[in-house]
């Protein structure tokens, strides 16, 4: 399918697509960012209400539920009032796959605008501990709106550079999920120019470089024993499995398997070119745009001990 025409770095960005995905995936991706039929929405158990009207469940999940474009919810007083959430099937998977518990002491390293923070948050039951990161001023500040209006209570907000929380803690964290900021190759959208101006392949490389300081300090931050989950919004292998790889050639973190359980799920890749990547690269998960999950990286790092 064509690209907008006002798309300055199109023919990169399909060729990009085109090294690491068949045909057939390459377009399932782009028909994704042509469209934004539906939202995903889930109660909050932190201020439960009585169910609201009948709506699909998403597969995969039993308490996320498929709101249609159309659909008035996204305005309503539930929605304001953090009675209900919304968010991404994949946003709100990669927070599940922490698998917080009520006395963990959680790291969330690049957390705004909360959605992840909020639902490791419901899950804890606001017990336990989290730590929510964010260095930008404007984007504090909606984090600590959003959590606080969806009345959790176990967070505390540090707003700093992420890349200097490891050395700053030492290894103190259960777990830590680090949804590092990238190019948000998924979030483009072919009918708003303003999600796709600033992206080049440069921009790809810049974040890059930031993913690898902050994956490090992700890592330095985990207990032994403690697990990494490490995701971005991103289709390049730059930002996914080269990141996740100057991590395992510097230290001894070790990858464990997510489980492909949706169609649309895929292997990580191991191959760059010629060039072989680290096989355990296998385990890691990239989805494809499918409904109302977004395209998305996610990998799952142990630190021995």
């Amino acid at each position: 399918m064509d690209l907008p025409s006002d798309f300055k770095h199109a023919q990169d960005f399909q060729q990009r697509l085109a090294e690491l995905y068949t045909p057939a995936q390459v377009t399932q991706i782009l028909r994704g960012l042509s469209s934004d039929s539906a939202r995903s929405f889930w109660y909050n158990p932190l201020k439960p209400i009585e169910p609201i009207g009948e709506y699909a469940k998403v597969p995969g999940f039993t308490d996320l539920f498929v709101a249609p474009e159309e659909d008035q919810l996204t305005y309503s007083q539930a929605a304001t009032d953090g009675h209900i959430y919304f968010q991404n099937a994949s946003s709100l998977f990669a927070a599940r796959l922490v698998e917080a518990q009520e006395s963990d002491e959680i790291l969330d390293l690049a957390a705004a605008p909360g959605g992840k923070t909020i639902a490791m948050a419901a899950a804890m039951r606001n017990g336990g501990r989290l730590a929510a990161v964010e260095p930008v001023k404007g984007r504090f500040h909606r984090l600590k709106s959003n959590v606080e209006r969806c009345g959790v209570t176990n967070v505390q907000f540090y707003q700093r550079d992420g890349r200097g929380v490891g050395r700053a803690t030492g290894p103190r964290f259960d777990a830590v999920l680090l949804d590092a900021p990238c190019s948000s190759e998924s979030h483009m959208r072919w009918d708003d120019s303003s999600t796709y101006a600033q992206w080049s392949p440069r921009k790809v490389k810049e974040c890059q470089r930031k993913q690898k300081g902050l994956i490090q300090s992700a890592y330095a931050a985990l207990k032994p024993g403690g697990r990494l989950i490490y995701c971005t919004c991103s289709f390049s292998l730059e930002e996914n499995e080269m990141v996740v790889t100057y991590l395992l050639e510097r230290t001894d973190a070790q990858l464990l398997p997510i489980e492909k359980e949706q169609e649309h799920f895929l292997d990580g890749i191991t191959q760059r070119g010629r060039k072989a990547l680290p096989q355990s690269l296998k385990s890691t998960l990239r989805i494809l745009p499918h409904g109302v999950w977004d395209g998305f990286y996610l990998a799952q790092v142990k630190k021995p001990g």
